[in-house]
């Protein structure tokens, strides 16, 4: 039969026909395959061609897929039962396998909606409640953003004109691609200080001295520099930087492992910020002190830094110094006024804008750099650069900082969205927050700018603003477009001191971090400990490394909390069926003659040698010792009795003769001295362990008949614990201690299954659904076993009589209730050699 292509249903374009042909016999063999397994009478279908194509069909308004409206030809007919046959079986999958791979305009605009978010959240966007507030966030927002670009420039060792850039490009991208309504995206001091590092380590002064010169610079303080030189290829490596970071974060989005970010726990991000807030302080400090040092990078960079700042500090440029300090201080008060009266003011007062404007009239009008030898900004380019590629053979050297600096600009994204998404009731998507950055980074790094973020303080102003939606962020990024276009000219008198006091302005919160410490101490000592070996880290090995220290540190304390995890024994509270651990609680009381441990962890290969400590230590003995002493005591007593120092009595139980032991029943018919004579075969011996035997074998008490495991925190095992419980478990059984299990995972049987765990000593019947049902089935068969006749109560004896030893029949009270009413007597054969 010839095949012929078919159209797609109706209303969907013909480009995303497809061809099943080369599809079909697979598809006959699955169904024959289930069908096999469901119907296993039902006869294979034919394995030929079908005559219409897999498309060729329509679809219902339910959805469901029928077969060709006229089967006219036998071979229609068989095509039409093996759909029928295969929707059944399959559950329409292989009906609705056309239309998943067929486009409509709905589907094409549903993925699209989730690769653009604008298409979501634009077309309901509010435009008369929420324009004029996004016009009032985005200009304050904006103001505060163009500040804190030239001053987080300082950070990446960059001119501060590109800080401009760095505020304005990644905002364009985001605005389109972000799922976060309230961030403002930029540049941070954090990932500023990171990029920095890997600026300095890769172009550092000594890379552009001018040749053959060892005369000092303009202000007599160091080594002439081709400083134009230097600041070019510093600018290539930061936006290159910057390329590789988007590159990575959009990988990361697209194979969608945005839950990375869970492992830099909140103590572990708190310490690594307060020690970058350290950093950034430090490398200010000497541009507020107006100090040329030299850029340390790596272990110890920030001693060595602090040092011959200490050092120089006789070169400080007065005037710098007074003009930083003053800012810091105004900064910092009108900060606090903002927000005591947060609620009584409804714009926060933009200190960082007044304090700057005020600074360069005065820069200005003074002439400091000529009188004083201030430090000012100098040349901000106008207009834009032309886009310039990535330096590609720099990725080798910048790939490692790159992994940690796209993690920690996406972390601190994604957190500052978060608080902000749980405030106004709204999601993000951390995956598309990892395209979004990525691509901003990507757009951004091929204009020259450095990895961008949002900034704590960008993003509270236009929060507090009245912020509503992404429209203030991209109002905000033409107030900067505004100062690149316009007003770079104006800036150029600034001193540099002024935009360093505003980074460290900016830092009180960084540093008010330190006040969680004892907070953590008395909540979580282990979390204070991760805070402060972070901090410490980052400190000392540098941002990049303590990172990396504190990542492993937290990942350590994790691991030997499942090592080491919390246990006990349980006890009942009198007249309910909870359960709680021994020692914590003054009116809990333990079952008589039971044990019940709970191991707080999943059981694996690193912690079973803990579960078996704590097993000794909640029973009180060794289960192998007790079991090798009892072998040691009845290999004596064997001794004893081929030599007629102890007989047997009826019961089985030992004694010596012509003694009475109040742990033992006399014999009441001692044998005669001829037969102990009589070779002898050796037998099993019963004997009451925790009474006094009469040999001298220390052989511990045993004061329990039940141990019972509590695996309600057992989330699995491997196959070491699953081994060793085995091993446990023959252990105790051995000397007369049956183990139970309670309070085990849904899946923990299934597991067990599948590891061969159950024979005919391990049973599931061993396994009951709350400690309290195990309580009571050991209650239930202890009682059982008491109220037996002790006429069927197992006996073994050593004997070497030939005559068969006769039980009379036992009286019972008549309120008991007999194990059988009619028994006289018994006759136990022994075996005799």
């Amino acid at each position: 039969m010839k095949n012929s292509r078919k159209p797609c249903p109706s209303g969907v374009s013909n480009a995303c026909r497809f061809d099943f042909s080369a599809a079909e016999s697979s598809l006959i063999q699955s169904c024959n395959r289930a069908a096999t397994e469901l119907i296993p009478s039902a006869p294979p279908w034919p394995n030929w061609k079908l005559q219409s194509q897999l498309g060729h069909f329509k679809r219902d308004p339910a959805g469901r897929g029928l077969p060709p409206p006229s089967p006219s030809s036998r071979g229609s007919r068989v095509s039409a039962g093996i759909f029928r046959r295969a929707n059944l079986l399959l559950g329409g999958a292989c009906l609705r396998l056309p239309a998943a791979l067929c486009c409509s305009r709905k589907k094409a605009f549903r993925i699209a909606r989730s690769f653009l978010p604008i298409l979501e959240w634009l077309p309901n966007y509010r435009v008369k409640e929420w324009l004029i507030s996004d016009i009032i966030s985005g200009v304050s927002t904006g103001l505060v953003a163009t500040l804190q670009g030239l001053a987080y420039a300082l950070l990446v060792a960059v001119p501060v004109g590109y800080g401009l850039y760095s505020a304005f490009f990644p905002i364009l991208t985001y605005f389109f691609l972000g799922t976060s309504r309230h961030i403002s995206v930029g540049p941070f001091p954090v990932v500023s200080l990171m990029v920095g590092s890997v600026v300095l380590s890769m172009a550092p002064d000594d890379n552009f001295l001018i040749d053959g010169s060892n005369a000092t610079g303009a202000n007599g303080t160091g080594p002439l520099i081709d400083t134009e030189s230097r600041d070019a290829q510093r600018v290539l490596i930061a936006s290159t930087l910057t390329f590789l970071v988007g590159i990575l974060q959009v990988v990361f989005g697209v194979l969608q492992i945005g839950f990375i970010v869970r492992y830099l726990a909140d103590p572990l991000v708190g310490g690594f910020t307060t020690a970058a807030a350290f950093q950034v302080f430090v490398s200010q400090l000497k541009i507020v002190l107006n100090v040329s040092t030299k850029n340390y990078n790596g272990v110890l960079s920030i001693i060595y830094t602090l040092v011959e700042i200490f050092e120089r500090i006789g070169t400080t440029n007065i005037a710098d110094l007074i003009a930083g300090l003053l800012t810091i201080f105004v900064c910092m008060v009108v900060k606090e006024i903002n927000d005591r009266f947060k609620h009584k003011i409804p714009i926060p007062i933009p200190i960082e804008v007044i304090v700057t404007i005020i600074a360069t009239g005065i820069s200005y009008a003074a002439d400091l750099e000529k009188k004083y030898n201030a430090g000012i900004v100098k040349s901000i380019p106008r207009g834009f650069l032309p886009p310039e590629p990535p330096a590609v053979g720099m990725f080798s050297q910048m790939i490692a900082a790159s992994f940690s600096i796209a993690i920690v600009a996406y972390a601190i994204a994604v957190s500052v969205g978060k608080v902000y998404a749980t405030k106004y009731d709204y999601a993000i998507d951390g995956n598309q927050e990892f395209i979004a950055f990525g691509i901003s980074n990507i757009f951004s790094g091929a204009f020259s700018c450095f990895v961008a973020t949002t900034a704590l303080s960008r993003t509270a102003v236009q929060e507090s603003t009245g912020g509503k939606t992404q429209v203030a962020g991209i109002i905000s990024a033409g107030i900067v477009l505004i100062a690149i276009v316009a007003l770079g000219k104006l800036l150029e008198p600034l001193q540099k001191s002024v935009l360093a006091a505003v980074v460290i302005a900016n830092l009180k919160g960084m540093f008010m971090q330190v006040f969680d410490v004892p907070r953590l101490w008395r909540q979580n000592k282990v979390d204070a400990m991760i805070w402060v070996f972070t901090c410490v880290a980052s400190i000392i090995l540098g941002l990049d490394l303590g990172l990396l220290a504190g990542l492993l540190f937290g990942l350590l304390t994790v691991v030997l909390r499942v090592q080491f995890p919390s246990w006990g024994g349980f006890g009942n509270i009198p007249g309910t069926d909870i359960y709680k651990k021994v020692k914590e609680y003054k009116n809990v009381i333990e079952p008589e003659g039971v044990k019940i441990l709970r191991f707080s962890s999943p059981i694996f290969y690193a912690n079973i040698d803990g579960l078996k400590s704590s097993l000794k230590s909640t029973v009180g003995f060794d289960a192998v010792k007790v079991y090798n002493k009892r072998l040691k005591a009845l290999r004596k007593i064997q001794k004893l009795i081929k030599k007629g120092k102890l007989k047997a009595t009826k019961n089985g139980i030992i004694s010596e003769p012509g003694i009475n032991n109040e742990a033992f029943e006399p014999d009441e018919e001692p044998e005669d001295n001829e037969d102990l004579q009589v070779p002898t075969k050796e037998v099993e011996i019963q004997v009451d362990w925790n009474s006094e035997l009469p040999v001298k074998v220390n052989v511990p008490k045993v004061p329990i008949h039940s141990l019972i495991f509590d695996f309600g925190a057992v989330s699995f095992l491997d196959i070491v614990a699953v081994r060793s419980i085995r091993t446990i478990i023959r252990e105790f059984e051995r000397i007369d201690v049956r183990v139970y299990f309670a309070s085990y995972q849904d899946n923990l049987i299934s597991q067990l299954e599948q590891s061969t765990f159950f024979d005919d000593i391990v049973r599931k019947d061993m396994f009951f659904l709350t400690v309290h049902d195990a309580v009571l089935y050991i209650r239930n068969q202890m009682m059982y076993s008491d109220n037996q006749d002790p006429i069927f109560e197992k006996i073994s004896l050593m004997q070497e009589s030939k005559e068969p030893i006769e039980f009379t029949e036992t009286s019972q009270p008549d309120d008991e209730l007999d194990v059988q009413e009619e028994v006289c007597t018994l006759e136990l054969n022994l075996s005799i050699i």
